[in-house]
């Protein structure tokens, strides 16, 4: 590996022990040394295994913490409740209109990080599920005609791609 390719390594892995770090103080609530010296060990033994594992590349690393993706994740939180009402709406219901179906979603993600978010985005809307993954596709389970809304996933996969691009 060449020196610089280290460097940028070192920064990543630096970044990703400092934002493990925080969210360890922010869980934790307890800041006597003893705690903290246990944070900073259970950071460094997080890092030496992902180190291990080769784990700290361009698309696993705290980098992507871009405002484009804060951005869709407060969208996609608003889209999270939204649907979490429907399914309850429809579950709730005297006589529940569940009409599942699998649907294939297209994709327009270049990267695998980009599938991951948008497959995963999928999952995390209620009443829809990715169940497989294919090259310029998803299958997708959805609960009923409303949740199978293509129109809603081709712009839920625009917003991943707009971020994927912003990277």
């Amino acid at each position: 590996m060449n020196p610089s390719g280290e460097i940028i390594t070192m920064h990543k892995a630096i970044a990703l022990g400092a934002a493990l770090f925080a969210f360890w103080l922010v869980l934790s609530g307890h800041y006597t040394p003893f705690l903290l010296a246990m944070g900073m060990f259970s950071v460094l033994l997080t890092l030496l295994i992902v180190q291990r594992m080769d784990a700290i590349a361009p698309e696993v690393t705290p980098s992507h913490l871009r405002p484009g993706l804060i951005t869709y994740w407060c969208w996609l939180a608003v889209e999270i409740i939204k649907s979490s009402a429907a399914v309850a709406r429809v579950i709730l219901s005297p006589r529940p209109a569940i009409a599942q179906k699998i649907i294939f979603v297209p994709t327009s993600q270049t990267s695998d990080m980009g599938r991951v978010i948008f497959a995963n985005s999928i999952t995390l809307t209620p009443g829809t599920v990715t169940v497989e993954t294919q090259d310029g596709y998803f299958t997708v389970h959805a609960l009923n005609e409303a949740a199978a809304d293509l129109a809603a996933l081709a712009a839920m996969d625009k917003r991943v791609s707009a971020v994927e691009a912003r990277r």
